[in-house]
């Protein structure tokens, strides 16, 4: 058995075993999950109310759900599908940090050549680099997009950002918090230098996020908009 196939068969046993040991007590891990979760949902939100104030708002017309609109299963299965794209973007996150924090390293050690050992070493501090970009990059982008729309929507509805990401919080709030919960796992993983738990917390993160995922694009089409119309009235 060559060193990638024993890196693979140890990671997975290992995957297999960090599962038994989340199922038999799983709360403190999704505590801790939840937390550096929620947190950064709530930084992201700060952020987006800060880009909508910072930018004019776009003179275009947007289509807007709001009260009196006639919402179709299809609007939800479109946001359903952006998200998860997102949720990809973030779950890869998690299985490059468990290739360059567990199984690189593994790899590297076998080799026999100086150079190949010097290669796969540098490989996995260059995916770390990746997951980092891809995580700043992601959350750059969301609170620059969010808070363009913010901005737009609010003007064309004649209310404050403020008041408009409050009506919009019953589903933001669990989505975003659901989205980031890999990221989340990456985090607390790369503090501990736990690498070796990331692949087993791909599956779990994504596996809780995909059913709230579904429900909050529920309650963005078919709740949401009237609660804003509420604020607004």
């Amino acid at each position: 058995m060559d060193a990638q196939q024993l890196a693979l068969v140890q990671g997975m046993a290992e995957t297999r075993a960090t599962l038994a040991r989340w199922r038999a007590e799983p709360w403190p891990v999704l505590r801790r999950w939840t937390l550096v979760s929620g947190a950064t949902c709530c930084g992201l939100l700060v952020a987006v109310l800060l880009v909508a104030h910072s930018l004019t708002p776009d003179a275009t017309p947007l289509h807007i759900a709001v009260a009196g609109y006639r919402p179709h299963v299809t609007d939800c299965f479109a946001i359903f599908g952006r998200n998860l794209l997102v949720l990809a973007l973030h779950s890869m996150a998690c299985v490059a940090g468990f290739m360059a924090g567990a199984s690189m390293p593994q790899i590297a050690a076998a080799q026999t050549s100086r150079v190949s050992r010097l290669v796969h070493e540098h490989a996995g501090r260059f995916a770390i680099l990746f997951v980092i970009a891809a995580t700043i990059f992601s959350l750059g982008t969301q609170a620059y997009v969010l808070g363009y729309v913010t901005s737009t929507v609010s003007d064309q509805l004649h209310m404050a950002p403020a008041l408009l990401l409050l009506g919009l919080t019953p589903h933001a709030l669990p989505e975003l918090t659901a989205l980031f919960l890999p990221l989340a796992a990456w985090t607390l993983a790369s503090r501990r230098g736990e690498w070796n738990q990331l692949l087993a917390a791909t599956f779990v993160t994504t596996a809780i996020a995909l059913p709230v995922l579904a429900a909050c694009a529920v309650i963005e089409v078919y709740v949401s908009p009237h609660l804003v119309a509420l604020l607004n009235a």
